[in-house]
Parts: structure tokens; sequence; C-alpha cells
């Protein structure tokens, strides 16, 4: 099996509407999914999105996961944490993922992603396909750790198939 462009073109969706193609490609994946669920706290972007709204089945997806890419083309990594109780002691569990589902976005392109990870994930990734690589798809799981960004600081973004993690 041959290896897949997996990136996205700006112009694959349609007519641009404005040099932020990164916000638009975000923006297409959040109204698509804003269709198939409510929000809460070949393989490219346009085919993710036409998988998540298909009407020829009741496929049960509900999340576009993409990565994003920054100046360079680095993948960028973000991180948050959740409250872990253990034997009634509070502690925090540090989270890592380059992967993300969109929330929100704002007509200025300000977004709200959360970060989505693996069922125990260990966190210890440099790249985002030493985090993929074989991971079950449907241990893909929502984290609750949402970031607020700006999409106009990012140069490229990669879409995975679509996917249910609700």
């Amino acid at each position: 099996m041959g290896k897949q462009n997996i990136g996205s073109s700006c112009d694959e969706l349609g007519p641009i509407s404005s040099k932020d193609c990164v916000c638009d490609v975000v923006r297409a994946i959040a109204d698509a999914q804003d269709d198939v669920v409510d929000q809460h706290c070949d393989i490219s972007c346009a085919q993710s999105i036409r998988s998540l709204v298909s009407p020829v089945t009741a496929n049960g997806l509900d999340t576009v996961p993409f990565i994003l890419y920054g100046k360079g083309l680095k993948p960028f990594k973000a991180s948050g944490a959740v409250i872990e109780n253990e034997n009634n002691h509070a502690r925090f569990e540090c989270i890592e993922s380059f992967i993300f589902r969109v929330n929100e976005v704002s007509d200025d392109c300000c977004a709200i992603l959360e970060l989505l990870a693996f069922e125990n994930d260990q966190n210890a990734c440099d790249e985002p396909c030493d985090q993929l690589e074989n991971e079950r798809v449907d241990d893909l799981e929502r984290t609750g750790i949402c970031i607020t960004v700006d999409l106009s600081c990012f140069c490229a973004i990669t879409c995975l198939p679509a996917v249910s993690v609700l």
C-alpha cells in the first residue's frame, strides 16, 4: 500500500474567502461537526469533512481530528492538565497531544480546540506519527482539555479520517 497525501490544499474545499486558509479549513470542520453533534468545552480534509456529513449512511462519525503546523512546518503540540483523584489525593496529570478537535471558531479566526489523546497514552512522543503509530482508532478519546488559539498563526493542517470520539 503506497503512502497517501494526507495534507490539505487551501482551495480543496472550494473558493477560499481569505488568506487564512488554515482558519477556513478548521471553520469548515467546525460547521460540519455542528451538523452532526452538539459541541462540548483518498485522505484529505475535504474527504474527512464529506465522510462526517455524508447522508448516505448513518455512520456515527462526529469528529474530524487534525494536526496543525506552525512556521517552518513544525507540528504544534499542546499540553494541559486534568485532576486525578488517587487515594483521596487530588493530583495533576499532564496531557500532551498533536491531535485536536475543533469546538468553535470565531469570525476573527480564534478557535477553541480540544486535545485528543489515546487511552493509556504515555505522552512521550516528539512527532505526530509517534503518537498515532499502531494506535487503535477507537482508543482515541476526548480529554476535556481545551485551548484557545489564533488560527492565523498556523501555516498548514493535516486532517485525519473522520472518527467517533463521543
